[in-house]
């Protein structure tokens, strides 16, 4: 495997509380190739989301997060300053958002946030950034793009803002791309299409992706390797394959019986019944 475009060892993540400084993240390693997908799953709470904002240092000040190295593409992230992150952010990393109702902006068209982020980092002309922003909204699968530049995100269904957070955050060709949940609150189809959406995209442009998902079945569909989070702590990881046959701690266990499966009786079967049985 390629040397990896995300490198962090031993990062943890501290939240000042009434009672005492709370580990919301304790000891995560993380590592990601050129071209690979790395699925991160726990339950709600287990700190998947918090890790990602940390790598994007885009936590609050009074919250501190440490690391014994934190890396992107030989860059040092964890003591650049606030500006030297901007440069970064959407660059050389873009996150997609578990709500893209409330990372859009709402008072700003479309187009103006697509083309605000080109400006940002290509110094292009707008005729560019906009031409670029239209072909990665039909890139992303949006009919009538020139169109849907000019309207703003709460007059779009929730599929179609989670494509333009799509394209947004493909805008500059990042090295890494972090997708936060973003299938939640979508039906099955336009679930689908937005898997199946950004597995092309990450094999079309060789990116590093890290996909994080409470549902092990989605993370399955998309992910190279996996981590299991429980609790603020890895406590699984492997290719996904096999941890999927052969899961080693009781939590993942337990994830894997609560999939539903086909065939599966209900109101007389119970998920997680069959690691109930064997606990």
């Amino acid at each position: 495997m390629s040397s990896p475009i995300l490198s962090v060892r031993n990062l943890c993540v501290t939240v000042p509380t009434p009672t005492g400084p709370l580990e919301a993240v304790r000891g995560i390693d993380l590592s990601v190739a050129r071209g690979e997908t790395l699925g991160i799953v726990g339950e709600s709470g287990c700190g998947k989301s918090v890790s990602s904002l940390a790598l994007m240092r885009l936590l609050p000040s009074f919250i501190k997060v440490d690391a014994d190295a934190m890396e992107l593409c030989g860059i040092e992230l964890l003591h650049r300053t606030e500006r030297q992150m901007a440069d970064l952010r959407g660059d050389r990393i873009a996150m997609i958002f578990q709500e893209p109702m409330t990372a859009l902006n709402p008072v700003l068209t479309v187009g103006r946030q697509m083309t605000e982020t080109y400006l940002r980092h290509r110094r292009a002309g707008r005729r560019e950034a906009r031409e670029r922003a239209v072909d990665l909204l039909v890139r992303v699968g949006i009919s009538r793009a020139a169109e849907r530049m000019k309207v703003y995100p709460h007059q779009l269904s929730g599929g179609l803002r989670q494509r333009v957070m799509i394209a947004i955050a493909l805008l500059c060709d990042p090295d890494l791309l972090i997708a936060d949940e973003p299938t939640t609150a979508l039906d099955v189809t336009v679930q689908a299409q937005i898997l199946d959406l950004l597995a092309d995209l990450q094999r079309e442009r060789g990116l590093a992706m890290i996909f994080i998902s409470h549902d092990l079945g989605v993370v399955a569909r998309v992910s190279h390797r996996v981590q299991v989070m429980f609790s603020g702590q890895t406590v699984d990881a492997g290719p996904m394959r096999e941890l999927l046959v052969h899961p080693r701690h009781p939590y993942t266990r337990a994830l894997l019986s609560c999939i539903p499966r086909r065939g599966q009786r209900w109101g007389k079967d119970k998920l997680g019944a069959e690691q109930e049985a064997s606990a």
